[in-house]
């Protein structure tokens, strides 16, 4: 095995992941973070795994989520990330959320008391050094500038960016509770992990209109560059039609407003605890590109929230992702130059428990070549390797664009395992659960 160190470009969760993964193999590595040398428009410290947007790895449901399978994969594949992410949840129902800063402490800390990794911080702008031979790409959507420049150079085609948008953080002791209520929607989780704010139709009409009407920031030299469905700002889902936010991230079902319990809402703005002390709470699904002027005045004129006090208003980042289908080989490998291989979001996998998960396959995938070994991709049939095969081989390449794991991507169900004891096909929450066990399954035979 050689004693050249693998150079990972970026100490986001896909590369802090990759050099937790190689380092168990025995594989030293060097892990290049430019900040806080050089910030980003979003970033505000210098920590690895740092999460700038929504503190939430979504849900935790192993058995009928996909992104919930995807986390217990990853736990029987020794995730850094999912690990920490354990040790520093804070309630949020059936969903896995962290104390985002003790979070990125408890990632830093792993790494740094890691023998075989060594940190340096300043920007990898490219071209890269000759006697690099084993380069992990994990620069994820604020990918800078000139080493964009240098990605473009060595695939030959253009990256690709969309918008990615971030939501307000609000001090829970600015909520006013005779308005606002703890529920969880279904009494999931303790019942009691969100906070919740009604509004009435009038109320629900008003708050669209502003919507509707504020003044946004403009897109200057991202102008023409297409959101993410998954992650659209408020305002755009209130200009596609005025029922679109009461059936998203503001529908009405599963809570009852113990101030007015006989009154069903037209909408219910919830928020998430956002630390382990429970002082900071975000407005769950209020990604934005409202100026921040427009943001407190619109805000405040939610029920409950009146009176808030952020501690971080919304923005919005470039999110730069490769064609990689048409670019990556089925390790993530670059088809044109093999040294260098890609992990996380620049890949085109959206989520974070997405991109650790990728760059837990790159690490090994890496590992096994520094052994001499041949690397084995997991089944398709988990979320892991239907993720993998989404992003390599399984998506068109002429329409590719960023996805989060999810059942669309598995294989049906073969023979009798897609029936039920009557003979008919699986569907809905029987059918999730059978493609679950059957990836746990297949995946333990793997690793």
């Amino acid at each position: 095995m050689t004693s050249n160190p693998v150079h990972i470009i970026g100490g986001g969760l896909a590369g802090s992941e990759a050099a937790w993964q190689l380092a168990r193999r025995g594989v030293t590595v060097t892990l290049h973070e430019m900040r806080p040398d050089q910030g980003t428009d979003v970033h505000v410290t210098g920590g690895l795994a740092e999460l700038v947007c929504s503190n939430s790895f979504r849900s935790d449901d192993a058995e009928f989520n996909a992104v919930g399978l995807l986390h217990a994969e990853m736990r029987a594949l020794d995730s850094l990330i999912v690990q920490c992410a354990d040790t520093h949840k804070v309630p949020a129902g059936g969903a896995l959320a962290v104390d985002r800063e003790a979070f990125s402490l408890a990632v830093e800390e792993a790494l740094a008391n890691e023998p075989l990794v060594s940190i340096e911080r300043g920007e990898v702008a490219g071209p890269f050094p000759d006697d690099w031979d084993s380069i992990i790409v994990a620069s994820g959507p604020l990918t800078s500038d000139k080493l964009a420049d240098t990605v473009r150079e060595l695939t030959g085609k253009d990256a690709l960016a969309f918008f990615d948008a971030i939501a307000p953080i609000v001090y829970t002791d600015s909520i006013d509770f005779d308005k606002a209520w703890y529920q969880s929607r279904y009494d999931k989780g303790d019942g009691k992990d969100y906070i919740n704010c009604p509004l009435d139709n009038v109320q629900y009409a008003d708050f669209i209109t502003a919507l509707n009407e504020a003044e946004k920031v403009e897109f200057r030299e991202w102008e023409g560059t297409p959101y993410f469905e998954g992650c659209l700002p408020i305002e755009v889902m209130a200009a596609r039609g005025p029922d679109t936010l009461a059936y998203g991230p503001m529908k009405p079902v599963g809570l009852t407003n113990p101030h007015n319990p006989t009154v069903k809402p037209r909408g219910i703005i919830q928020l998430r605890q956002d630390n382990a002390l429970g002082t900071l709470y975000n407005i769950v699904g209020f990604q934005t590109k409202l100026t921040y002027g427009e943001q407190k005045r619109i805000f405040r004129t939610i029920p409950g929230l009146e009176n808030a006090k952020f501690a971080r208003l919304g923005g919005q980042h470039r999110n730069t992702f490769l064609n990689s289908p048409k670019l990556l080989d089925d390790t993530l490998a670059l088809k044109s130059q093999p040294r260098v291989r890609f992990a996380g979001q620049i890949t085109g996998c959206e989520g974070y428990v997405e991109s650790a998960a990728v760059g837990l396959l790159v690490g090994r995938f890496v590992g096994a070549e520094r052994h001499g070994e041949k690397p084995s991709q997991p089944p398709v049939t988990t979320a892991i390797g239907a993720l993998l095969n989404h992003i390599t081989k399984g998506a068109d390449e002429k329409t590719f664009q960023p996805m989060n794991v999810n059942f669309g991507l598995f294989p049906p169900l073969d023979g009798d395992e897609g029936l039920n004891e009557k003979g008919k096909r699986l569907k809905g929450k029987d059918r999730k659960q059978r493609l679950s066990q059957r990836a746990m399954r297949d995946l333990d035979g793997w690793k």
